[in-house]
């Protein structure tokens, strides 16, 4: 019993305080790809946030990065994305150069568009086989991904860039594997839901009271099992559902949010939620709280899909890949959480430490994040 205490108390410190580093969106790029008669052409969709944190845009300091801040600094963003692709064609190198930049709005900011432009050596066989090596932030941001849209011979096919996957070979003569870009696409859901700190911290909020029961004027260890196991599968399937359905509207371009709304939101929901733990409000409702907040949180996840610009067949196979692994990755928390939990619901350290202080802090944490996300400011130094 100790040692479960220590090993629960460890994770909950892990959560509450290694956590928030990535609490907003995570670092994407977006790489399109188009292989025609006339060659290799492409573009390269990058954030204005990260590349002010790799090379440094905001010239006055202000806080905000401007078109006059962005051009001046156009040479050098060139270079730096340059530097981290290759392209190679029938495995011979080509030349990448950016004869173009401009700004654009994707869901969760302005991102600097590089149109590149391609030339390859003539080889003996047509282009049947490309290369493509991707090191974009992988010195300063482990958890980046590079989402490539790949169109050639009329198909489209997408890929996923990690530092542990960063060079990939696509045959642009065949048709790819659907089962290959379902697993990369169902990977990426795992990894968003586990890095989505703050989808995290909602879950937690509500999973947290599901080894007691409300007695007023306060929480008691549940009598069973079946019970508790009972409200978290309520729980998750209204979150599931919920998301799902906003996460695949938002997608498909039905629906579309302002992301500082969603994820000024998505803040407000987590602290709702842990509140509701300390001065009990929805009881036995949590799972109508888990399925509105739900809805919020599906915008949340969207951004990674909608803004890569997918024909309807690519997408929703990107999309049903996605959402199954947001799904995997969320019953993995579960299946941790809920055994442990409810071995320690009797124990003094759940009932105070673990349930009310973690609430608190969980609430203090997001409270946080809201401020930051509504007012656009930096209050944390992660």
């Amino acid at each position: 019993m100790r040692a479960l205490i220590v090993w629960l108390v460890a994770l909950s410190a892990g959560l509450l305080f290694a956590l928030p580093a990535q609490a907003h969106k995570p670092s994407d790029s977006y790489l399109s790809i188009d292989v025609g008669d006339q060659g290799v052409s492409g573009q390269w969709d990058i954030a204005l946030r990260d590349l002010d944190y790799a090379i440094g845009l905001d010239a006055d300091g202000d806080g905000k990065i401007t078109w006059g801040e962005t051009r001046v600094k156009h040479a050098e963003i060139a270079a730096y994305a340059v530097a981290r692709l290759a392209l190679q064609s029938n495995g011979v190198a080509c030349e990448i150069t950016v004869p173009q930049q401009r700004v654009d709005r994707h869901t969760d900011g302005a991102y600097s568009v590089l149109q590149l432009q391609v030339s390859c050596p003539p080889t003996p066989t047509p282009l049947n086989q490309l290369t493509l090596g991707y090191r974009l932030f992988a010195d300063i941001d482990p958890q980046h991904r590079g989402l490539l849209k790949l169109s050639a011979g009329g198909r489209t096919s997408t890929a996923v860039f990690s530092p542990d996957k960063p060079q990939q070979t696509f045959a642009v003569t065949e048709p790819a594997s659907w089962f290959a870009q379902f697993i990369d696409y169902g990977r990426e859901g795992v990894w968003h839901i586990w890095i989505g700190f703050d989808h995290i911290l909602f879950l937690v909020a509500l999973l947290l009271p599901s080894v007691l029961v409300w007695h007023k004027p306060r929480w008691q260890a549940a009598s069973g099992f079946a019970p508790s196991f009972w409200e978290v599968a309520k729980i998750v399937t209204a979150f599931t559902v919920a998301h799902s359905i906003t996460l695949s509207m938002a997608t498909l371009g039905w629906v579309s949010l302002p992301s500082r709304l969603v994820e000024s939101a998505i803040a407000a929901s987590v602290v709702l939620a842990a509140l509701n733990n300390v001065w009990p409000v929805f009881q036995g409702r949590r799972w109508l709280v888990a399925f509105g907040f739900g809805l919020i949180h599906g915008f949340g996840f969207a951004s990674v899909l909608s803004d890569l610009g997918l024909p309807p067949d690519a997408l929703l196979l990107a999309l049903v890949g996605f959402n199954l692994g947001v799904e995997c990755g969320q019953l993995a928390i579960v299946a941790v959480f809920l055994p442990l939990a409810y071995s320690l619901r009797q124990h003094w350290v759940y009932q105070r430490l673990i349930f009310i202080g973690g609430s608190l802090l969980i609430a203090a944490l997001a409270a946080v994040w809201l401020l930051e996300r509504v007012f656009n400011l930096e209050l944390m130094p992660f």
